[in-house]
């Protein structure tokens, strides 16, 4: 195996932006609501047949990792129709409203689900949930000091049977190394809020604010 110290000192890590060029895109498919579904003809820049895609288009998401003084998740039990189960989940949603700032969505979700507000808010980790399939980001933040909220949301469908969980940040991590958790956003954003107690520390994490390339482009 070739050595590569660089990398292996952990320089060069970084997701480097590219589009290659498009011959033809048109939207096969529309739901009405969350998504659609667009078909590209994608021209490769090194030769070759062109060939097609179909990407599912999505707005976004945000998730939260809210963490009391005793450094407990907070989490949601939600029932989740495509895969016929109730996950622990924690509280997240769609980008859904126009020009909504990334926090201010999170917060949204925060007490939508959980009635609870936070007052430190930070950036835990950003990612792209299916990479081949769609375009869809999820920013999960970290939110601290928190305090119940003085009135609930009146949540419909899958949310109207929600319950609260609050578990031990290490008992979750726990719980998905074990293969017991399957949530992404509760899997990527206990590991990343472990690793940042155990290491840096949280004030070492990025601000709320933060640029977020692959939603702000």
């Amino acid at each position: 195996m070739t050595d590569h110290p660089e990398l292996r000192l952990g320089a060069g890590l970084a997701d480097e932006r590219e589009s290659w060029p498009v011959g033809g895109s048109e939207i096969v498919h529309r739901t009405g609501r969350v998504i659609s579904i667009r078909r590209d003809e994608i021209i490769p820049p090194v030769g070759g047949e062109p060939f097609v895609r179909d990407v599912v288009v999505h707005p976004g998401a945000v998730g939260v990792v809210a963490l009391d003084q005793q450094h407990r998740m907070l989490l949601v039990r939600q029932y989740r129709h495509p895969v016929g189960y109730r996950l622990l989940e924690p509280p997240a949603g769609l980008l859904d409203v126009q020009g909504e700032a990334y926090r201010i969505g999170a917060e949204r979700e925060l007490w939508e689900e959980a009635a609870t507000k936070a007052t430190d808010w930070r950036v835990l980790v950003d990612a792209f949930t299916s990479p081949g399939l769609t375009n869809e980001a999820v920013r999960i933040f970290l939110a601290r000091d928190l305090s119940v909220a003085d009135e609930t949301y009146d949540r419909l469908h899958e949310e109207a049977d929600m319950e609260t969980v609050w578990a031990p940040l290490e008992d979750v991590v726990r719980a998905a190394l074990a293969g017991d958790l399957h949530n992404p956003v509760l899997v990527m954003g206990s590991l990343a809020a472990w690793t940042a107690l155990n290491g840096d520390g949280f004030d070492a994490l990025r601000p709320a604010d933060a640029p977020w390339p692959a939603k702000d482009s």
